[in-house]
């Protein structure tokens, strides 16, 4: 009888290319916020507010949270599965992370859509 032992996370090539997907996507939106921030004399309120009104920055805003929450998940999914070994333990760990990452992105997203 052959019994298949589950041990440690290894989803492979899909989340290995998400991490680095999600990645580049965090550090261009970084990398470009910062150059058009740069170009600003003084930052105030109503000069965030005002560059935070245009509706590609909010898209790319919102791109942002989605692959830092997804990026966020991945790699503690991935500690749990590697070092938690209990499985009700690992279980709830799961589900609580997932639960505020999930409730970090609905509140990040009612922030953006505020503005």
């Amino acid at each position: 009888m052959v019994k298949n032992i589950i041990v440690g996370a290894h989803y492979g090539l899909k989340d290995w290319l998400a991490q680095r997907i999600t990645a580049v996507v965090m550090a261009v939106y970084t990398i470009l916020i910062f150059v058009l921030l740069l170009g600003q004399e003084r930052i105030t309120y109503e000069t965030w507010r005002d560059f935070m009104a245009g509706g590609f920055v909010r898209f790319l805003t919102f791109l942002f949270i989605v692959s830092l929450m997804y990026h966020a998940w991945v790699g503690v999914r991935d500690i749990w599965m590697d070092y938690v070994k209990p499985n009700g333990v690992r279980l709830a760990l799961h589900v609580l992370t997932l639960l505020a990452l999930v409730g970090y992105t609905g509140w990040a997203v009612s922030i953006l859509w505020r503005l």
